[in-house]
């Protein structure tokens, strides 16, 4: 297992992925918003996290950009890209592979997808969800974005990672919607989409994205 483990890991990192990641989905996978017929196939996930641009973050200080926007889709079709590839190699060597984007809405409303790229993450072992509800990542903080590829290889399995935020708060005092609290279980996602509809009448973006906390969130480790 290690083997197919160390090749998939290798592949990604060549293509510019930083965080790799295997959780075991066992537990989780009957809440993914895919066909049973699908997810009976599969036990594990791989977890791909490319990084973003801290430069073109830097210029989020209340609200988003068209800059910020395009770098958003060109990380989520690169990951796309990468997540494809990994799902192709897995099949050639004769198992199930289910390439699940980066950013696809299954509902607008809930802002819910196939599946919680965030949620598996964790069980990867490649961070914690942290005070503004994403993924945060012990060097990256929350400033990349993940795809993943759910298959039945043969794969060595990662654990989650305890740790927390501590006190940073950065995210907590910059959110543009009051949106972000003391914990995650506190995160008003009424105000957070409320925010990012308002963007998007105001002609900023056209899409639901913001970007301002993801720019605060550097890591605890790096500070």
């Amino acid at each position: 297992m290690d083997k197919n483990y160390l090749k998939l890991k290798s592949f990604a990192e060549g293509r510019g992925i930083e965080l790799f990641g295997v959780a075991d989905i066992a537990g989780v996978k009957g809440k993914f918003n895919i066909s049973k017929s699908l997810t009976d196939k599969v036990d594990k996930a791989v977890c791909l996290g490319m990084r973003l641009s801290s430069s073109i973050l830097e210029e989020l200080s209340s609200q988003p950009s068209r800059l910020y926007l395009h770098h958003y889709r060109t990380v989520n079709s690169s990951l796309d890209q990468v997540a494809l590839e990994i799902s192709n190699m897995i099949q050639r060597d004769g198992f199930c592979s289910i390439p699940i984007p980066a950013s696809v809405v299954v509902d607008w409303e809930k802002q819910t997808a196939h599946l919680s790229h965030r949620q598996v993450a964790v069980l990867a072992g490649l961070g914690w969800i942290g005070r503004n509800n994403l993924l945060v990542n012990g060097l990256l903080g929350s400033q990349f974005r993940l795809a993943t590829v759910l298959t039945d290889l043969p794969l060595a399995k990662d654990a989650p990672v305890e740790d927390d935020c501590g006190s940073c708060r950065r995210c907590v005092n910059a959110c543009p919607a009051q949106a972000i609290h003391d914990t995650p279980l506190e995160f008003d996602h009424n105000s957070c989409l409320e925010k990012l509809k308002s963007f998007q009448k105001q002609r900023m973006i056209d899409q639901y994205i913001c970007g301002v906390c993801v720019n605060t969130c550097r890591g605890p480790k790096i500070g």
